[in-house]
């Protein structure tokens, strides 16, 4: 004979024994015993100064295991503080009871819970690598379907950790499409859109799945123009490393990018400006070194409004240019010389 309500009352109990599980590895990975300073938080763009023309794109990359650093990429994301220390680094034990409950649980809160506390742990390489051995990839994937907006955020910020590990990115590449679709799905500037972005960043940091992604840079380049500061860096992040792989260089010269000539003005925000700057850098190196190829080079095959013919012959463009030879940044001029240089 059942004990009534027994069923209710045994999941209640769990769930309070799974979120004291959560909320206990949550403090263990959230502050550091020396110094008493905070670990690694959930990742976030890095909005300080650029780091160089020349860096990856990836957030925090671990120095052993991160992604292929590709010239003229974007710039550093935040994430992971780089360092070596061991500190907030679970124990495989701790980290399979937190996926288990978090594949078993339909709680939203909970759920949420233990989110932070993967993405807090996946800033260290070594618990990414003990996630991915624990089949936990698919796991935190999953909770991109479920219908709470606060949920698939905190899995895509746990997913953007994970992916600055080149072996992570092989498993994880599966979710590019989804992750593409949820931005172009989500309210223009709200975190889970910025959240997806920085996933992408982070993917694209090689050329490996720019293929997965050529459908969606119309959608990238839509809010481009639509969105903030904070997400117009963001996607111009994408573009960057998009624009890197010569292999993208006609898709995305093909597309319409109407405003994009609007962006190349010394009123605009530096690390807009900078990011627009390397965009523009890329997409003319890649010009020139096809030069006489029909494949980029046939003007017929590109319309008024095309980033090529924005690149391309439009004294408009060339004077912007040359007005931000006087920016107030040096990094700004250096770029917009660079990229003067190669229209000779």
């Amino acid at each position: 004979m059942k004990e009534p309500g027994g069923w209710t009352w045994r999941v209640g109990l769990a769930g309070l024994a799974a979120a004291g599980i959560a909320y206990g590895l949550y403090r263990a990975t959230s502050r550091r015993k020396k110094g008493g300073r905070a670990s690694p938080g959930p990742p976030r763009a890095s909005e300080g100064k650029p780091a160089g023309l020349g860096g990856g794109e990836a957030s925090g990359s671990p120095r052993s295991s991160g992604p292929h650093r590709a010239p003229l990429r974007g710039f550093p994301q935040g994430g992971s503080d780089g360092s070596n220390s061991t500190q907030g680094v679970l124990e495989g034990e701790h980290l399979e009871k937190l996926l288990y409950l978090l594949d078993i649980t339909e709680d939203p809160v909970l759920q949420g819970q233990i989110l932070v506390t993967l993405s807090n742990s996946a800033a260290f390489s070594v618990n990414q690598d003990l996630i991915r051995a624990l089949g936990g990839l698919v796991v935190i994937g999953k909770m991109l379907s479920v219908p709470f907006t606060d949920v698939r955020q905190k899995a895509l910020n746990a997913l953007n950790n994970l992916s600055m590990n080149a072996k992570n990115q092989e498993e994880l590449k599966v979710y590019i499409t989804r992750v593409c679709e949820e931005v172009d799905d989500s309210s223009v500037n709200s975190e889970l859109q910025l959240a997806g972005l920085r996933f992408l960043t982070n993917i694209s940091v090689t050329n490996n799945y720019h293929y997965m992604m050529t459908s969606f840079v119309p959608n990238f380049l839509h809010l481009l123009f639509e969105g903030n500061e904070r997400t117009q860096i963001q996607v111009l992040k994408v573009l960057v490393n998009l624009s890197a792989n010569p292999a993208m260089a006609e898709h995305l010269l093909n597309s319409q990018a109407p405003l994009l000539l609007s962006l190349f003005d010394d009123c605009i925000n530096k690390d807009i400006l900078l990011r627009v700057l390397v965009f523009a850098t890329n997409l003319t190196k890649s010009m020139r070194n096809d030069k006489g190829s029909s494949a980029i080079h046939n003007e017929h095959r590109y319309n008024e409004d095309s980033i090529f013919s924005t690149l391309s012959d439009n004294s408009l463009y060339t004077q912007k240019l040359a007005s931000l030879l006087h920016h107030y940044d040096a990094e700004v001029k250096e770029q917009a010389a660079k990229l003067i240089m190669q229209q000779c």
